[in-house]
């Protein structure tokens, strides 16, 4: 037996326990490897005329025994020596896929290329480790090769930890059969589907399904057939029967749908890849690619779902696109080619170009992600845009779904996002009632409006009938209705929008009070200052002060917050943060009066007759009517019930 060529038996067990994560991808390597073979195969013919081949015949095969729990690679490409076998598998970490490459980049005739020009040189493996993740589902493998040219064929073998053996073997043709003898099953570990049809099929569509050449399976069929009836019987003619049988069939799809040419591809095969590849059981929305040529060569096929995956607006629902290097999976989800704000988007990213790490799971270098990112982020907008503007109706159901989520981008980046999403989202205007952008809203706003007004609360229904809203329409301002929970977080973490501040009508000054209406209230505010201190002292700590309203005109109270925070956040707050929010700062609370409202002199009345108990009795309704004007609940439902009871006797 000979030793592995390295000067430590320590690096073959890192490769085969440490490197890879995943050990399903086993095939996907061996595949790769397969694929290379017959690559450097072909590429040679192009180069040597004595090497003559038909490249339709070129292929992969994959073959199980279940029995002897054994997986089966081969192919007919260029094959190894008894020397290449020594060298490739026989030193760790050796790649002839990178060696080949190098070669050819050394010897192309012409202008001297270096390897990462050698883009006509599409070899997958650059490492030389691929091979061994064999080890992480194979107790042996065995490889037998015969060199193209050559009379003689080898088997390498090896358990992958002592070292391995060189022996002659028969193969009938030039090519490689990889062999894997599958681990015994423990307790923890399963081995058993890697040696099924459907689990091989399955691996090498996840993986493998792009690979250029076609990979090859037997796969067991139905059919029925008709049954003869016995000699000498007369009578109805014996049913026909199913037999099963075996068949050679293509696996793979070879040519990945995105690296076709647009105008070969119909709508309805986009539609199709998508369903199959995602899951779907709708066509997407919106389908779109993006083909980059450069420092960075990569093709991009994305879709914009028609509707909201069940767990999106869950924590289990994981962002991303699949990333492909050369028409092999590298992952299924690649999280940072993607901002959250656009995490609906489905799709696939392939690129030749990729620095893979060793294990090819992962990325080396995070910059070609982040350069791939930013050019899919503005064609992501730029289609949104012509959604928005081309199908309304279809962008506002679009939105329905996923406007959420780019409103939450916006509040989670602390506003940083609303130059990329602000201008794309949708809010029912309470004039036009209908959904309108924020340059819409500004564009039918009157001459002088120095604000965008909004109001949030539970349902639509309900913000249109609240009287701060039906105010601010009087005056001929339109307001947006926001009864979205993320809608407030959202509109304050952006402040503005194109430099006109968003207010928020129940929390804000909003600038619609003149000078003399302010006076009145002020002056009507000294002049009942009597009965205010008694309505405070009644209320106690729900609110900070009771003061005249100069922005309420068919109520006979609101409440307010003083600074930019709304009642409807605190609430929300509160109930995100559950028990812990007893430890939250008191927010400011006013108890504003309408002084035009009857209520109001019946509440004089009462103070100037010396009732307190009456007027504690009042303030107590008033505020919980407020509190319920706003869609939020009261403390202590039977208490108010009791007071209107007795105010009704």
């Amino acid at each position: 037996m000979r030793k592995f060529k390295t000067e430590s038996q320590k690096l073959l067990d890192l490769m085969i326990n440490s490197i890879y994560t995943n050990r399903e991808i086993f095939l996907r390597e061996l595949i790769s490897n397969a694929s290379d073979a017959v690559d450097k195969l072909y590429f040679r013919s192009l180069t040597d005329e004595s090497v003559s081949i038909n490249r339709a015949d070129l292929s992969i095969t994959v073959s199980y025994d279940t029995n002897a729990r054994t997986v089966t690679v081969s192919d007919n490409g260029i094959g190894m020596s008894k020397e290449d076998l020594d060298k490739n598998l026989g030193t760790i970490a050796h790649s002839d896929s990178f060696e080949f490459k190098a070669n050819q980049a050394k010897n192309t005739p012409g202008e001297e290329k270096g390897l990462d020009d050698m883009t006509d040189v599409d070899i997958i493996g650059q490492f030389g480790v691929g091979f061994y993740s064999a080890f992480m589902v194979g107790k042996k493998v065995q490889v037998v090769s015969k060199a193209y040219g050559s009379d003689e064929a080898w088997m390498w073998e090896s358990n992958g930890i002592d070292g391995y053996d060189l022996k002659p073997a028969e193969r009938a043709s030039h090519g490689t059969d990889v062999i894997v003898y599958l681990k015994d099953n423990s307790a923890d570990e399963s081995y058993d589907t890697f040696a099924t049809e459907m689990g091989l099929k399955n691996l090498i569509k996840k993986y493998s399904n792009y690979v250029r050449y076609p990979i090859l399976m037997e796969v067991t069929k139905s059919r029925q057939v008709e049954v003869e009836p016995a000699e000498g019987e007369e009578g109805e003619t014996p049913a026909p029967k199913w037999e099963n049988y075996v068949e050679v069939e293509t696996i793979n799809s070879m040519i990945p749908i995105w690296k076709r040419k647009g105008a070969e591809v119909t709508q309805e095969e986009y539609n199709e890849f998508y369903k199959t590849d995602f899951h779907d059981y709708e066509d997407p929305a919106r389908t779109f690619t993006v083909h980059a040529e450069g420092t960075l060569t990569y093709d991009a096929l994305l879709f914009v779902p028609a509707h909201a995956a069940y767990d999106y607006y869950t924590r289990d629902f994981k962002k991303g696109l699949a990333l492909y290097s050369a028409n092999v999976l590298i992952m299924d989800k690649c999280e940072e080619l993607l901002p959250d704000y656009f995490s609906f988007v489905r799709g696939v990213v392939d690129s030749a170009d990729l620095t893979l790490n060793i294990s090819r799971e992962t990325l080396q270098h995070n910059s070609q992600l982040r350069a791939i990112a930013r050019r899919l982020e503005k064609k992501i907008r730029s289609d949104l845009v012509s959604f928005r503007d081309d199908d309304r109706e279809g962008y506002e159901k679009f939105f329905e779904n996923f406007g959420r989520n780019m409103k939450f981008g916006i509040y989670s980046s602390y506003g940083a996002a609303k130059g990329a999403v602000a201008d794309l989202l949708l809010f029912y205007s309470a004039k036009e009632q209908k959904m309108v952008t924020l340059d819409e809203y500004l564009e039918a706003a009157p001459e002088g409006q120095s604000a965008i007004y909004y109001a949030v609360g539970s349902s639509l229904e309900h913000l249109a009938k609240m009287p701060i809203v039906t105010t601010v329409l009087a005056k001929g301002h339109d307001v947006l209705l926001c009864p979205d929970e993320v809608d407030e977080f959202c509109l304050m973490a952006m402040m503005d929008y194109n430099e006109t501040p968003l207010k928020n009508v129940s929390s804000e000054d909003l600038g619609l009070t003149t000078e003399e209406e302010k006076k009145e209230a002020e002056e009507a505010t000294e002049a009942n200052a009597g009965l205010f201190d008694a309505m405070s002292e009644a209320l106690g700590d729900k609110v900070e002060k009771v003061v005249v309203s100069t922005r309420v005109s068919d109520a006979p109270a609101v409440l307010t917050c003083e600074g930019p925070v709304s009642l409807q956040m605190v609430a929300t707050m509160k109930a995100q943060m559950g028990e812990g929010a007893e430890g939250m700062p008191p927010i400011p609370v006013v108890l504003e009066m309408n002084p035009k409202h009857p209520v109001f002199a019946v509440l004089q009345a009462a103070q100037e007759a010396g009732d307190a108990d009456k007027v504690a009795s009042y303030a107590n309704i008033l505020y919980d009517q407020a509190m319920l004007v706003e869609g939020l609940p009261i403390d202590d439902p039977l208490a108010f019930a009791q007071r209107v009871a007795e105010l009704m006797k």
